[in-house]
């Protein structure tokens, strides 16, 4: 399994981990959904700063407003 960790960087520039176990991102409107392979979703308005498939992990930021 390729699942990833989601993580958001928060105002003061630091990671956090929002969502586990990641296995699809699609655009939604001003966001992004995150669907797990539990069949989770999580609906987050911001933008991909980073993918790290060989870390399994993706950096996500804020979307302006």
């Amino acid at each position: 399994m390729c699942e990833a960790n989601v993580y958001l960087v928060d105002e003061k520039g630091e990671e956090k981990l929002i969502f586990e176990s990641v296995d699809k991102i699609t655009p939604n409107g001003s966001g992004l959904c995150l669907e797990n392979i539990f069949s989770q979703r999580k609906y987050i308005k911001a933008k991909i700063k980073e993918v790290s498939l060989a870390n399994l992990r993706v950096t996500l930021e804020r979307a302006a407003e």
